[in-house]
């Protein structure tokens, strides 16, 4: 037999308090998540004339379109108004997400990665 074959492989206690740390670290994540999917940001344009809320998970909620813009009936103003609030919710819903799953990302890097 080879020596140390039976011994057990050094760091073994180290392996298993990592595996908790990613544990950990992956509940936190999950429950983010969660909350990410409850939190909801509003994008405004054209005055109020359309919002769009988006939950922090990229979820269209509503969609809101004033009556009086309805009036004037210039389609084109409206699907560019339209396009302009779902990117501008788009870009709130990310930075929210960004800064709620920020902090546990940076906890990647302390376990090595």
């Amino acid at each position: 037999m080879a020596k140390g074959y039976n011994r057990p492989s050094g760091g073994g206690g180290q392996q298993g308090g990592m595996m908790n740390q990613l544990k950990r670290l992956q509940e936190q994540m999950e429950a983010a998540q969660a909350q990410l999917a409850l939190e909801t940001v509003t994008a405004s344009v054209g005055g109020g004339a359309v919002k769009i809320t988006m939950t922090g998970d990229q979820h269209c909620k509503a969609v809101e379109i004033d009556p009086e813009m309805l009036k004037d009936a210039d389609s084109e103003m409206l699907q560019d108004l339209i396009l302009s609030a779902v990117n501008m919710a788009l870009d709130q819903s990310r930075k929210l997400q960004e800064e709620r799953m920020g902090p546990l990302s940076g906890g990647l890097s302390g376990l090595g990665f």
